[in-house]
């Protein structure tokens, strides 16, 4: 892009040359370039936004500092004992101190290492590569991992 001052209606102003097809120039306003430029990087922007979004994991879980999070920030467990893939061995009192991560209508299809069990008592719980995932209940707030290693059995969930 070259420039050079042009004279019109008596005042001296900047006038960008660009480059386009077949060697022809085309003289642009600099001011209009910018204001192109900033709008074509918005739309880009806007669309790289959208298509990252779209994509999921497969659940509804993020990976916080190298842990699994529920959608509501807290912190997921498996346990050791949940042997067989598929399966929960988690249920009556033990669910209540460590509540399963249900499905919810509005998940994600599974995709990946993440899958779907069905529970004893028939609800939908997920599972990463197998292993049903949970809560545990005297976790308080985000970032929380009091349940990590309770009767060495509990672990936090890592991808």
């Amino acid at each position: 892009m070259g420039f050079a001052h042009a004279q019109h209606g008596g005042l001296c102003r900047i006038v960008a040359f660009r480059r386009i097809l077949w060697g022809r120039y085309k003289v642009v306003d600099p001011r209009k370039e910018i204001k192109m430029r900033r709008f074509l990087f918005s739309v880009l922007t806007g669309l790289l936004i959208a298509g990252c979004a779209s994509m999921t994991n497969g659940a509804p879980v993020k990976l916080v500092g190298g842990v699994l999070t529920g959608p509501n920030g807290m912190t997921l467990y498996t346990f050791d004992r949940d042997t067989q893939p598929g399966k929960s061995t988690c249920n009556g009192p033990c669910a209540s101190n460590w509540p399963p991560l249900f499905v919810a209508e509005s998940d994600p299809s599974p995709t990946g290492d993440y899958s779907i069990i069905i529970r004893d008592d028939g609800r939908k719980q997920w599972a990463l590569k197998g292993k049903p995932l949970y809560f545990w209940s005297k976790d308080t707030q985000p970032g929380d991992q009091k349940g990590e290693g309770v009767i060495n059995a509990w672990h936090v969930a890592k991808p």
